[in-house]
């Protein structure tokens, strides 16, 4: 999208690997099970975060600029992918309880 507003679903590691148990205790042979905390998160905050904690500049590229800077990933870093977990969490019965991507970003020790 160029501005950074564009969105990606994360979910927290735990949820996702009580997710994996769920789904191989109750799930159906073949079945895609979304695990999402977040629907969608911009991708301005996510760089914006990193940026903070790794001290380092966060600036805004243009597609054809990104596309130079970040070679092959551009194409997933330009992607606006909202998804949403609401059958997973109706046929398994779960529910992610922890943080989310941002929160867990500023407060995780990912950059100690």
């Amino acid at each position: 999208m160029g501005d950074g507003s564009n969105r990606w679903p994360a979910v927290h590691r735990l949820d996702a690997a009580h997710l994996y148990r769920l789904a191989i205790e109750k799930g159906v042979a073949g079945a895609r099970y979304h695990g999402v905390g977040d629907e969608g998160v911009p991708f301005r905050d996510i760089a914006g975060v990193i940026g903070q904690r790794l001290n380092v500049p966060v600036v805004s590229k243009t597609p054809e600029e990104a596309a130079e800077h970040f070679g092959w990933f551009s194409h997933f870093a330009a992607l606006d992918c909202p998804a949403l977990s609401e059958k997973t969490q109706q046929t398994l019965g779960w529910r992610p309880t922890h943080v989310g991507l941002i929160t867990d970003l500023q407060r995780g020790t990912y950059f100690d």
